[in-house]
């Protein structure tokens, strides 16, 4: 399972939208991350570097949590378990110039499962990537968030019409 940059500051416009429409996906995000934690399969973090060049993750994660930032809730309760994976990404696709190719073989990934945000632009660049790369895709629906729902809805058109990712949600037969 890789979740896409749910850690973030939202302070970016459209990032309220963004912010909402990520407040509604969370749940059924947080539940089925569980789900991979309960059947040990992994769960990767993805997330934007925000141009800081020498940052780590746990400080992205601490930066994004403090109590006066915009999507500080949402990180709180998204943030990774020490039992994760975790990469930063320069760009949108997690795969552009990134470990991730080499982890998902290291841990002998076959097929992906990708989630978090923004739908029309991140987890779609590295779906894209991803099935560049051979990766059988599912996305669910309800785990993915984009600025606006019509945007969300094109994103998962495409993923499915295009890409051939299965795309529905995530109570319907989860591979973990």
């Amino acid at each position: 399972m890789l979740i896409m940059d749910l850690i973030n500051h939202f302070d970016f416009p459209g990032g309220e939208a963004l912010m909402e429409q990520t407040r509604q996906i969370l749940p059924a995000v947080l539940a089925l991350r569980d789900r991979y934690d309960a059947a040990h399969q992994p769960v990767i973090y993805a997330n934007d570097n925000f141009g800081r060049w020498r940052s780590e993750f746990s400080h992205v994660v601490e930066s994004c949590s403090r109590p006066n930032a915009i999507g500080s809730a949402i990180v709180q309760k998204a943030a990774p378990l020490p039992i994760h994976y975790s990469i930063l990404k320069p760009r949108h696709s997690a795969f552009f110039m990134t470990p991730l190719k080499l982890l998902l073989d290291e841990l002998h990934i076959r097929a992906l499962t990708v989630v978090g945000i923004a739908g029309d632009q991140c987890v779609l660049a590295t779906a894209i990537d991803a099935h560049t790369h051979d990766y059988p895709l599912w996305v669910p629906r309800d785990t993915m968030a984009s600025i606006t729902p019509a945007r969300n809805r094109r994103a998962s058109d495409y993923l499915h019409e295009v890409l051939g990712a299965r795309v529905e949600d995530a109570g319907i037969d989860c591979p973990a």
